[in-house]
């Protein structure tokens, strides 16, 4: 992969991560593949919960930010490496019932077409922190 265009995921990565914390879904999605797949850090299957093409991608990134809407990906650090990228991150949020999570994570992404086509996310799983 050329220089230049490592550079133009990274800074993919950043404007994706930049949407994430001003919780704008449409930029969110201008930066996925229309055959994006989304697996949340979270769920039954072993890789998570899983939403497959732009519609449920953008059902399951949408279906976060009502759940936790001041959650923020802080300390966003981003990596590539071919067709593959990773963000650490910490994870900080308040859960429906008044729980504070606060947690490292990485999303692991895969790109397409100067897109990301897969986002895996996981994260450190600790207690919740009381509410405030």
């Amino acid at each position: 992969m050329a220089s230049t265009e490592a550079s133009e995921l990274l800074a993919l990565m950043e404007r994706f991560a930049a949407a994430w914390n001003r919780h704008d879904i449409d930029a969110l999605m201008s930066c996925m593949h229309p055959d994006g797949i989304y697996e949340a850090s979270t769920g039954a299957g072993r890789d998570g919960e899983r939403f497959s093409g732009e519609s449920a991608v953008r059902d399951g990134y949408q279906s976060l930010l009502d759940r936790m809407p001041d959650a923020q990906w802080h300390d966003a650090r981003h990596f590539v490496a071919g067709d593959r990228g990773v963000t650490e991150w910490t994870f900080t949020a308040t859960k429906p019932n008044g729980a504070r999570i606060e947690t490292d994570g990485c999303d692991l992404l895969t790109f397409r077409e100067g897109l990301i086509v897969r986002k895996s996310s996981l994260r450190k799983i600790r207690p919740d922190q009381p509410a405030d």
